[in-house]
């Protein structure tokens, strides 16, 4: 299996120190070895990295950690090949637009029966489940709102449902942004955490990393980062639940959808 990074804040935030940890997970703390890819959304642009080598040894990687590119969206991927062959073209995450807009999406899991998806738009460049279920997606997305929508309700709960159908095929938890929001779909393992003032300490798992955010951040700003399994250790992430939907804007979860047969546990 792959894993999923996002993040979302209300200001321009470099993820330097999470994907610190996370790139060590691709050939280093982790099996990942088969590519990996980084997508910013900055000030109305878009931009990429993608490596179909192993993070833990990319120089393409280790630029990203020492170049702290500001964004408010940002959806980062480490591959274990099990469907396509180890290529650039089936290197996450994938982009197609709609609306003007650079939607952006990377999938953790593997799924059955993906070849009968029918397209319609979008066609796929490699040759894996993930891209086909993308243009997939995106197809049914653009044949249901061909044009921008004001009801974004109408607009989310759409994808919750698009997402439904393709857990049924197997395991598919996702990452997907449009530049204003960030969607994070779990079926097995996605957890959270949301960073805000008053800021304390955070110790990276996966290297010897420790940052006080106190010391890098205003009492105003609001950072949420997302990720298959938790970064660090000495923080308390929320997991969330197998069929959720969270849609976040500016570093807040503004929706939330779960499945019909979701159980809710109370704190």
């Amino acid at each position: 299996m792959c894993e999923l990074l996002g993040m979302s804040a209300n200001v321009p935030t470099d993820i330097c120190f999470s994907f610190t940890g996370f790139l060590n997970r691709g050939g280093g703390t982790g099996p990942h070895r088969d590519g990996w890819g980084i997508a910013f959304y900055e000030e109305g642009g878009y931009r990429d990295f993608r490596d179909p080598h192993p993070s833990v040894r990319s120089p393409i990687a280790r630029l990203i950690c020492d170049y702290p590119i500001k964004s408010h969206i940002v959806i980062s991927h480490i591959r274990q090949a099990n469907v396509g062959k180890v290529t650039l073209a089936n290197t996450h995450p994938f982009t197609r637009e709609m609306w003007g807009r650079p939607w952006c999406y990377a999938h953790n899991g593997q799924l059955s029966g993906w070849e009968a998806l029918p397209l319609s738009f979008y066609r796929p460049v490699g040759s894996t489940d993930s891209e086909h279920a993308f243009c997939w997606l995106m197809g049914e997305l653009r044949q249901r709102f061909p044009d921008p929508v004001d009801d974004c309700q109408r607009l989310w709960q759409t994808v919750h449902s698009l997402c439904e159908r393709l857990r049924s095929l197997g395991v598919f938890n996702l990452l997907l942004a449009d530049g204003q929001y960030l969607y994070t779909y779990c079926s097995t393992k996605l957890a959270h955490i949301t960073r805000k003032a008053p800021f304390g300490e955070a110790n990276l798992s996966d290297a010897e990393v420790l940052v006080n955010f106190a010391e890098h951040t205003t009492p105003n700003d609001v950072v949420s980062v997302v990720a298959t399994e938790p970064l660090t250790d000495n923080e308390s992430w929320v997991r969330m639940l197998p069929g959720e939907l969270l849609v976040w804007h500016d570093g807040h979860i503004v929706a939330r959808y779960l499945a019909p047969d979701a159980e809710v546990v109370s704190s």
